[in-house]
C-alpha cells in the first residue's frame, strides 16, 4: 500500500517542484520580497534600514556580504531569548556546528526555515521515485546514521542541537514505523558504541533505504558483515535499493561501498547545511543537484575568482554561467544574510538550475599558485579507484613545501584496502590533476613540483584522528585538502 500511494504522492509534488524550478527567477523575486518585508520588523532590519530596500541593487547596497562572525552580535542577542533580532520572534531552537575559523557556531532555525529542511530530504525521495517508479524503499525499514535526537537547552529556554539530530525529532508521521534505529539507540553519543548497538538492532530487519556520510556507512558496513558473519550486505538485506548520501563526493568510495554490497545500488546525493536545505539530486542521471526552489532562500554568488576583492560583485541567478567557480551566499528565512556558508560550487545547468559543490572557500592547496580545489582531488581519487583498481577508504592531500630532499611536492595520504602500487597511484593523481588544473600541470612540467608523493597509513587511521578531535560520526567529515600540514602531519603520526 505505501509504494502505490507514494508513486501518486511523488508524482503530484513532484510536478509542482517541477513548476517552481521553471520559474526559478519569478520565484526568486518573491522570496526575496518575503524575507526584505519580514526583516524590517527586526533588529537586523532596522540596522540596516531594509525599510528602504525596494531592490536587489539597493538591498546589496544596504547589506553587505558576511560570515558567521558578522552575526554573531545578533545571533548572541537571539541565544539569550531576545525577540526580532534576525527573524521575527525567537528561533524554535539552534543548530550547533563546528566552523573552521568560528569554533561553535549556533546557527538560528525557525518556524518558517525548519519546515523547509524536511521538505527538501522528503522532495529528494520523491523525486527519486517518480525519476525511477521505483518505491519499494517506501515499504521497508530505514536507517539514518545521523547525531542524536536528544537536545539541550539553553538558559533562555531554547533548545539546540545538530542539525541531523533537530531534523529527526520532525520525521513525517507516516515514515516513523518504518525509521530506525530507535530513539535510545540514536541518542548514544560514542559513535563507536552506537554503530554496534545499531547494527544489533537492525541486523535481521528488512533495512531498504540507508542514509548517511559514506565513510560512516562503511564502518556501519564492516561491523554488520563482521557481526553477521556474511560476505556482503546483499546477503543480510536483500531488499536494500537505495542509499542516500550528502557531505562529501560518493565517488572515491564507489568501489568499495559496491563490492561490500555485493551488486551497484541507486543512490540520491543531498546538500543539506545548517543554513538551509540548498539542493538535491532529482533524476538519477542529471549531472549536478538541482538548486532547492522551496529552500526559502534568496541565493547570491561571487566568482571565485574575485573573492577577497574589495567590491566584489554579487551575481544573482539570472547572472551567474555555467562552469565558474563561484562562493555561494545565501539570505534565508532563519535570519541569515548575505550569508557565505565557505562552500563553491558551480552550474552544470541552467534549465533548470542544477549546481555541483566543488569544496570550501578555506579548503584548497595553493602552496605553488597551483590552487587546487576539492573538485579536482575527488576526481583524480576516484581516478585512482579505478584505474588502480583499489578501495580507498579515507584520503587527505597538503604540499610539502620543504623536504629534506628533491623538489617540494603534493602528499595524498591515502587509507586503502590491499598493497597498491605506489607509483601508478602516483602517476594516476598527476595524470588526473594535470588534465584539470593547467597551474598544476605546468608545475609539474616545469619541474617546479615533483609527481604526487602517495603515503599510505593502517586502516582505522583517519577514525583515529577523528576521535580524537572529538568528531567521530555523525555529520563530521575531514577535509580533503588543505594549505598546511597541520592535518596531514598529524595523521602521519598513526604510521
Amino acid at each position: 500500500m505505501k509504494p502505490a500511494l507514494s508513486k501518486i504522492f511523488a508524482k503530484v509534488v513532484t510536478s509542482s517542484i517541477q513548476r517552481q524550478a521553471n520559474h526559478f527567477i519569478s520565484g526568486q523575486e518573491k522570496t526575496f520580497q518575503y524575507i526584505i518585508r519580514e526583516g524590517r520588523k527586526t533588529s537586523f532590519g532596522r540596522d540596516h534600514q531594509l525599510h528602504a530596500v525596494k531592490s536587489i541593487d539597493e538591498f546589496q547596497a544596504a547589506v553587505p556580504l558576511r560570515d558567521y562572525e558578522g552575526h554573531h552580535h545578533y545571533i548572541q542577542q537571539a541565544i539569550e531569548g531576545k525577540p526580532d533580532i534576525l527573524w521575527p520572534g525567537k528561533p524554535i531552537c539552534f543548530c550547533k556546528t563546528s566552523g573552521t575559523t568560528s569554533g561553535v557556531k549556533f546557527i538560528p532555525l525557525t518556524k518558517d526555515s525548519l519546515p523547509r529542511h524536511i521538505r527538501g530530504a522528503r522532495n529528494a525521495l520523491l523525486s527519486h521515485i517518480a525519476a525511477t517508479g521505483d518505491a519499494a524503499f517506501v515499504g521497508g525499514k530505514m536507517i539514518f546514521l545521523q547525531g542524536s535526537p536528544k537536545l539541550d537547552t539553553l538558559p533562555s529556554g531554547i533548545p539546540y542541537g545538530r542539525l541531523s539530530g533537530i531534523v529527526a525529532n520532525h520525521v513525517p508521521g507516516y515514515l516513523q514505523s518504518n525509521r530506525m534505529p530507535t530513539y535510545d539507540t540514536n541518542c548514544i553519543e560514542d559513535w563507536e558504541q552506537k554503530v554496534d548497538a545499531i547494527v544489533a538492532e537492525t541486523i535481521k530487519e528488512d533495512m531498504r533505504l540507508i542514509s548517511g556520510i559514506p565513510s560512516w556507512v562503511l564502518m556501519y558496513f564492516e561491523r554488520l558483515l563482521a557481526v553477521s558473519g556474511k560476505s556482503k550486505i546483499r546477503s543480510v538485506f536483500p531488499n536494500f535499493s537505495l542509499f542516500v548520501y550528502g557531505g562529501v563526493q560518493f565517488a572515491p568510495y564507489r568501489k568499495k561501498f559496491f563490492e561490500l554490497i555485493g551488486s551497484e545500488e541507486a543512490s540520491v546525493e543531498l546538500y543539506p547545511a545548517s543554513e538551509g536545505f540548498i539542493a538535491y539530486q532529482d533524476r538519477p542521471n542529471a549531472e549536478g543537484l538541482l538548486l532547492n526552489p522551496d529552500a526559502g532562500i534568496f541565493f547570491e554568488f561571487v566568482p571565485l575568482e574575485d573573492w577577497g576583492k574589495d567590491q566584489a560583485k554579487r551575481l544573482t541567478l539570472q547572472e551567474v554561467k555555467l562552469g565558474v567557480q563561484y562562493v555561494i551566499l545565501l539570505t534565508t528565512t532563519a535570519g541569515l544574510w548575505c550569508y557565505n556558508i565557505g562552500d563553491t560550487v558551480r552550474f552544470t545547468s541552467l534549465q533548470p538550475y542544477r549546481i555541483k559543490v566543488t569544496g570550501r572557500v578555506q579548503h584548497y592547496t595553493s602552496a605553488f599558485g597551483e590552487h587546487v580545489i576539492s573538485e579536482e582531488v575527488e576526481a583524480a581519487a576516484a581516478h585512482m579507484a579505478v584505474r588502480g583498481m583499489i578501495s580507498i577508504l579515507e584520503f587527505h592531500v597538503a604540499p610539502q613545501v620543504n623536504p629534506t630532499e628533491g623538489l617540494p611536492y603534493h602528499e595524498w595520504i591515502i587509507e586503502c584496502d590491499g598493497e597498491p602500487n605506489l607509483q601508478r597511484l602516483s602517476e594516476l593523481a598527476d595524470e588526473s590533476l594535470s588534465a584539470r588544473n593547467i597551474y598544476y600541470r605546468d608545475l609539474i612540467r616545469g619541474q617546479v613540483l615533483r609527481p604526487a608523493v602517495i603515503t599510505l597509513v593502517p586502516r582505522g587511521t583517519f577514525n583515529a584522528y577523528m576521535k580524537v578531535q572529538g568528531k567521530l560520526g555523525g555529520q563530521n567529515k575531514i577535509p580533503r585538502l588543505a594549505n598546511h600540514r597541520d592535518i596531514a602531519d598529524a595523521l602521519l603520526k598513526y604510521r
